[in-house]
């Protein structure tokens, strides 16, 4: 009887342990992923960037973006990135075209819009309708007349590739990657495209002096004279957009409500987002729909005084008159503008192709 109670002991000790076994075994494999955090410096006179909180800055993160920015994967044929419409050497706009083309051959209606501080802004796309980067990213990859991948697709893809499976998990601890986690790594390293190191970031710093010309065009520009600084100002914020919508001129009848197409207000129709004048030089044509070529067909618009319609801003005082700028005046505008063309920002690195 003694001996049988000692073996039925040592059963139920031997059952005990090997549960406890495996028990340990599985908490063992399922260790935590671990990412580093990046930092981003926020420059001198620039507004906390506005990133989510369930979407931190990790060095992880921001490298898979980078490599998913440049990827063709994510467009129907193979064909197409983020990048094809968003080149580096022009401030990540559209080589010069007025529209983006896609990759069945479908035109779009709006010039590509520069990818600079955007991690700094409220509003995005020319008429709003996105609030973040996340939903901004969103949009191009299913898009028919862009990348025209369904984001269902787009994950299977992304899936069936081992490397990123692999990727996706050390960014975001995840084993099934879906349109979510794509669009949070672009965003995260699109936050880090940052311009701060124009010739009027030194001069604002004090390490350089302007020439005659773009000082005179640098009072024409923060004065009445000229009348840019209400929606492109210089000291609030250092973005040199003011992230507001403002009919500027351009049309008495409209074919493109912009942000009206948004709210459904009248009042609203015609109006666009202030684009930022960083790298304004390096980003023609201008305007929503890239009707201007030149910066001096910009300002000549503005000299002109441009189009009345029914939502004219208001700050364009000037309608039907015009600036009445000289040519020398106008010549010293545009050297202003040139002085906010950072040549590091489009030679940075950290923000090439990763292939």
């Amino acid at each position: 009887m003694k001996k049988q109670f000692i073996l039925a002991f040592v059963f139920v000790a031997l059952f005990v342990f090997a549960c406890k076994k495996d028990k340990d075994e599985d908490v063992v494999t399922d260790t935590p992923y671990q990412t580093s955090p990046y930092s981003v410096e926020t420059p001198p006179g620039f507004p906390a960037m506005n990133i989510p909180s369930d979407n931190p800055l990790t060095v992880e993160g921001v490298a898979l973006g980078r490599k998913l920015f440049y990827d063709k994967i994510l467009s129907g044929n193979n064909m197409q990135s983020c990048a094809s419409c968003h080149n580096q050497a022009l401030s990540f706009t559209d080589n010069g075209t007025q529209f983006s083309t896609g990759i069945t051959g479908a035109i779009g209606t709006r010039n590509a819009q520069p990818l600079i501080n955007l991690g700094f802004n409220l509003h995005y796309f020319w008429d709003g309708r996105a609030s973040s980067l996340e939903n901004q990213i969103l949009g191009p990859v299913p898009n028919p007349i862009e990348m025209h991948l369904p984001w269902t697709d787009a994950a299977a893809k992304l899936n069936a590739n081992s490397t990123y499976v692999d990727e996706f998990k050390k960014a975001f601890g995840i084993s099934t990657i879906d349109s979510s986690y794509v669009v949070k790594a672009i965003a995260q390293f699109v936050r880090t495209m940052i311009s701060y190191n124009s010739r009027l970031d030194k001069r604002l710093r004090n390490e350089i002096s302007l020439t005659s010309s773009e000082l005179n065009g640098y009072v024409i520009y923060v004065t009445e004279r000229g009348d840019c600084f209400h929606c492109h100002n210089i000291d609030a914020g250092r973005l040199m957009t003011d992230n507001l919508f403002h009919n500027n001129g351009l049309d008495s009848v409209f074919t493109d409500l912009g942000r009206g197409a948004i709210t459904g207000n009248a009042f609203d129709n015609g109006k666009f987002l202030t684009p930022t004048l960083r790298n304004i030089a390096l980003t023609a044509p201008y305007m929503h729909d890239g009707r201007l070529q030149t910066l001096e067909e910009v300002v000549e618009h503005y000299n002109s005084g441009g189009k009345a319609s029914a939502t004219v801003d208001p700050l364009m005082k000037h309608v039907g008159t015009g600036l009445n700028l000289s040519t020398q005046e106008k010549a010293d505008l545009v050297a202003f503008l040139k002085t906010m063309t950072d040549s590091s920002f489009i030679n940075d690195v950290r923000f090439k192709s990763p292939f």
